[in-house]
């Protein structure tokens, strides 16, 4: 758990910075980036260049399309971020489980990724079972007891799935859609060895996650997570809090979530969640949500808030539409919600993705809270002096990025930019533009802004080959991963020493970790 100590810490530290990367791209022989040991010599990366923060995107199981933002609980972790390794170091593997398992590196095999370790988590969970008595087994029994309120529903939700040939939820037998307890009580009898195998796989990913952030904590990097506003229609959280959300009696969604026409898209972003019946929420104060809340903070030191524009007004698309042209604006009593937490767990260390249409009521609600607002260096040129992400604009409270994970790589950008575009970022940024994207990176790093966020494809100068998620696109992304040997100590001496030259280098909390 956090202490109060770790988060005085990001209040008394004026300025930081810190690379954002998803441990699915960490490097790794066995298809997908891991909390194994190439975490850990990643967070010794990230110190040993004077990094404060390591931004990271949601933790969560992900759904179709690999998506982070798309998971099957907003509560548990991704199965396929456990390392196997760790699990034989623990016992629960043999070494020959993992022998000649060598996946090519440089990109993700979620699909290999899936039934590998699928396989070794059924086998993984057995043995486990077999131990008998110890402080490991106490530990797993005091977890399933702890987190009970979401890992007993998560865990029979993957287990009727997998029965129901992965349909989703609101396609089951009436009895269970709608959770009737003899339903409930027949499924848990009937799918309880499967239901063991998922409680023991969270167990297994929390064990190696929080082993993984006290690492992080020793060496004075602290973790920044993302939080998604909304949930998947497909998820334990819709199934099993159905009058929470704008479903029919059949549970399928009335109104969606999505953005209007923007930057991105002509058409906006129909995303398809299925939007919160807010005064349901405020009958019971909140509660799914201060849960939420409560044990994303448990998990991480700061918290990212996508999509923060939402908890002011949500752009609801009736579901029958087919694109998010046609919806409307819809309040949301963010103020109650953020009061409640407030009063529920004091202070609380959030940035607000404040990006797309912000009205002057959703710069009201981040300012009342205290939150940080985000500001991306790629959309700053080519309005004239007023744009507000140039870095003269820019107040001290603020995230400021060259780019995140829904951008083009910075290289990417640059090399689209026409002619007349790239010499007014020229002329801004008073350089030549032949070292791109270090030339971003470094105005990102001198700004005012409190906090400093630097993709890790930027730092390794890639092109658009390295983007992370082309938002509207349905398939062919979030596969991005870098190699072995890419992180050399050129590349951390020369970021420490920006880093240092701006004022951000790493200042260890006062009496240690």
């Amino acid at each position: 758990m956090q202490t109060g100590k770790e988060r005085r810490f990001f209040m008394k530290q004026k300025r930081v910075s810190g690379i954002l990367l998803h441990p699915t791209s960490l490097p790794g022989p066995y298809g997908l980036g891991s909390l194994g040991s190439e975490a850990y010599r990643f967070i010794d990366f990230l110190s040993g260049a004077g990094q404060s923060i390591w931004q990271i995107l949601p933790l969560g199981p992900t759904g179709y399309g690999d998506s982070p933002y798309s998971a099957f609980s907003a509560f548990a972790g991704n199965p396929l971020l456990i390392c196997p390794e760790r699990l034989v170091e623990r016992g629960d593997l043999d070494p020959a489980d993992l022998a000649g398992v060598r996946m090519p590196e440089g990109e993700a095999h979620f699909g290999f990724v899936q039934g590998f370790l699928g396989r070794l988590l059924h086998k993984g969970a057995a043995c486990f079972e077999r131990q008998g008595a110890g402080a490991r087994r106490a530990a797993y029994e005091r977890f399933c007891s702890e987190q009970a309120y979401w890992l007993n529903d998560y865990a029979i939700f993957q287990a009727l799935r997998s029965h129901f040939e992965h349909r989703s939820w609101n396609e089951w037998p009436e009895e269970i859609r709608c959770r009737r307890d003899s339903a409930l009580h027949f499924w848990g009898e009937e799918l309880a060895a499967t239901i063991r195998v998922h409680k023991y796989a969270q167990f297994v990913f929390f064990e190696q996650w929080f082993a993984l952030r006290d690492y992080a904590a020793s060496r004075g990097v602290r973790i920044l997570g993302d939080l998604p506003i909304f949930v998947a229609l497909d998820s334990a959280d819709v199934w099993a809090n159905q009058h929470l959300f704008h479903l029919n009696e059949e549970g399928r969604p009335l109104l969606v979530a999505g953005v209007p026409p923007d930057y991105f898209s002509t058409t906006g972003q129909r995303w398809g969640n299925p939007l919160y019946r807010w005064e349901a929420m405020a009958e019971e104060g909140y509660a799914w949500w201060l849960s939420r809340f409560r044990w994303n903070l448990a998990q991480t030191d700061l918290v990212r808030i996508d999509h923060f524009r939402g908890f002011e007004a949500c752009w609801a698309i009736p579901a029958e539409e087919k694109t998010a042209v046609n919806g409307q604006w819809l309040k949301v009593p963010g103020a109650e919600l953020f009061r409640a937490l407030k009063a529920a767990l004091g202070r609380v260390p959030i940035i607000a993705e404040d990006l797309g249409l912000i009205t002057p009521e959703v710069e009201a609600l981040r300012r009342e809270f205290g939150f940080p607002g985000m500001k991306i260096l790629q959309f700053a040129f080519g309005s004239g002096a007023d744009n507000p992400y140039l870095p003269h604009n820019l107040e001290s409270d603020c995230v400021v990025y060259t780019g995140t994970h829904d951008n083009d790589t910075t290289l990417g950008w640059w090399r689209k930019l026409s002619g007349q575009e790239r010499e007014g970022v020229r002329a801004y940024l008073g350089s030549s533009g032949r070292d791109q994207p270090w030339e971003l990176i470094r105005a990102a790093l001198a700004s005012v802004g409190a906090y400093c966020i630097i993709p890790l494809q930027d730092l390794l100068a890639l092109g658009s080959e390295a983007r992370m998620n082309t938002p509207g696109r349905a398939g062919g992304n979030w596969g991005w991963r870098f190699s072995p040997g890419d992180l050399g100590v050129d590349l951390q001496q020369r970021l420490s020493a920006l880093t240092a030259l701006y004022g951000r280098h790493l200042r260890p909390p006062e009496n240690g970790p």
